[in-house]
């Protein structure tokens, strides 16, 4: 069984560096987990780890034969066609998946009253598909295809399907102005509730036994993917996207990925998931190098 011991040397590291992390968790199939809390146990705002949750939404609901990964996102917003711009009838949820839609523009508060409206108008700045650019509306828009598709909002359509599996009650997710899951960012989570994500994922879509999304779909996450080297000169995030996670440098190894240091990383040849939640301002990937010279070599 893992021991307290295995996570020493990154307290220390933490400490000396300030990375100014929260909670470290570590998993390991077989094992079991650790965990260190550098502060109390709060729920926590994961950021862009959030879209890792929404990524596995589409993938419940393509399992359970409500859309298709080449399905048109306009096909399921007639309402929006007369004034979505020239080019958007292209764009597939694996555009979107992949943030390569080919609408340049970030999004970053939910504050826009019709997020959907403003995706749709949004000129076309290259061809669906051939470029990676990181957006919230992306995610936004697969949140609201969830929704169309099952009638309910993302949140609602998760709570049975694995939020409830995953032992996670009543998580709190924010909304856009006009009531829909924002679905890119606003979970909030412990951090032990966003190690049950990676391990997920780490079990080819199963949760202690039971199937959550399917083992097909889990692959395609990390394996289909574009190239992010254009988006920044660190290596952790210049190393390929995929369906709403980031390859590392660590040949195979993948995380949910949160502003500020939200990780849940995926090491499928260790059979283990690293979990931290952080705030740190700058240079939050410091956090997983620090996590590959302190604790993977343990594992």
């Amino acid at each position: 069984m893992l021991d307290q011991s295995l996570l020493y040397s990154f307290r220390m590291t933490a400490a000396e560096r300030n990375l100014c992390v929260y909670g470290v968790h570590v998993y390991k199939k077989g094992e079991g987990c650790v965990e260190h809390r550098f502060r109390n146990d709060d729920f926590v705002n994961l950021y862009s780890a959030s879209k890792t949750f929404t990524s596995v939404g589409v993938g419940i609901c393509r399992d359970e034969g409500g859309l298709k990964l080449t399905d048109k996102v306009i096909s399921f917003f007639p309402e929006y066609e007369s004034v979505a711009a020239k080019g958007t009838e292209d764009i597939t949820l694996t555009d979107l998946l992949h943030m390569a839609s080919g609408k340049e523009l970030a999004w970053t508060t939910p504050g826009e009253e019709d997020v959907a409206g403003a995706f749709f108008r949004e000129p076309l700045s290259r061809r669906p598909g051939e470029h990676f650019f990181y957006s919230n509306f992306c995610t936004y828009m697969l949140g609201r295809v969830v929704e169309k598709v099952s009638g309910q909002k993302l949140r609602d359509y998760l709570i049975p399907r694995l939020f409830k599996p995953l032992d996670i009650f009543n998580p709190q997710w924010q909304s856009c102005p006009q009531g829909h899951t924002v679905a890119a960012t606003g979970l909030f989570l412990h951090t032990s509730e966003l190690a049950r994500l990676g391990r997920t994922l780490l079990h080819k879509g199963e949760y202690e036994g039971k199937r959550i999304v399917s083992e097909d779909y889990v692959n395609l996450m990390h394996t289909d993917t574009v190239s992010s080297a254009h988006w920044t000169s660190d290596a952790e995030s210049a190393s390929g996207y995929g369906y709403q996670v980031w390859n590392c440098t660590k040949p195979g190894v993948y995380r949910a990925d949160g502003m500020y240091g939200q990780f849940s990383i995926v090491i499928p040849d260790k059979d283990a998931v690293i979990t931290l939640t952080s705030h740190r301002e700058y240079t939050a990937n410091d956090i997983i190098r620090s996590s590959f010279t302190e604790i993977l070599p343990l594992l």
